[in-house]
């Protein structure tokens, strides 16, 4: 039996060195999958132009038929250089890779099947989260975060937990609790996603704090 393992990153590097030690340690490139709102990955894969041709992010801003997480991806280096520019509903812009972001997008489906799923709650909630991590790893991502999702087998849950761990992944319960003493009360996909001052103010907040 297999089980959802994510963790909440709140620098790019810290989860790309992640997403490398699981592939070192031989988890299957098809088992884990990247989400991000990270604004320099969305600016800088905005700026090569990888839209809508490449990416499924239609003129409108929104996922087009066919889009797709991430395409082929060939070890390590091919799954971080392969991420794909693509609107996840109630999000926006998004770099990501792998199957949390295809269901999140209705990837195949075209936009309305990424609707009809709940965009990334739905995409969480069908991962096997909780209501209340599905808000929590929405929330980070709405404030700038990215996420590493993967699937383990219960004989390597352990293992896949502390790489994502020891490169400082965060887990819904501590980030939670954080939220909610300021203030949070749940995820709210009608809210605005950070901008950048506002995601580099949520990560001094958070590196003061010592969660990061």
């Amino acid at each position: 039996m297999s089980v959802t393992i994510t963790r909440l990153f709140d620098g790019w590097h810290d989860a790309e060195l992640a997403v490398r030690d699981l592939a070192a340690a031989g988890v299957d490139r098809d088992e884990f999958s990247v989400t991000s709102r990270d604004p320099d990955r969305t600016d800088q894969h905005a700026a090569e132009g990888r839209d809508a041709d490449e990416h499924g992010i239609d003129e409108d801003g929104d996922v087009s038929r066919g889009a797709t997480a991430g395409a082929a991806i060939g070890g390590i280096g091919g799954l971080l250089a392969g991420l794909g520019l693509m609107a996840i509903p109630g999000l926006g812009p998004v770099v990501a890779a792998g199957w949390l972001a295809a269901a999140a997008t209705g990837a195949g489906l075209g936009a309305a099947g990424g609707a009809a799923a709940g965009g990334i709650v739905g995409a969480l909630k069908a991962a096997g989260h909780s209501d209340d991590e599905v808000h929590v790893y929405s929330e980070g991502l709405r404030r700038g975060g990215t996420l590493v999702s993967v699937k383990a087998g219960e004989a390597r849950a352990a293992e896949v937990r502390g790489i994502l761990e020891r490169n400082h992944g965060v887990d819904a319960e501590t980030r939670g609790a954080d939220y909610r003493e300021r203030g949070w009360s749940g995820y709210e996909a009608d809210s605005p996603a950070y901008d950048r001052i506002e995601v580099e103010t949520e990560r001094d907040i958070n590196r003061s704090s010592g969660i990061i």
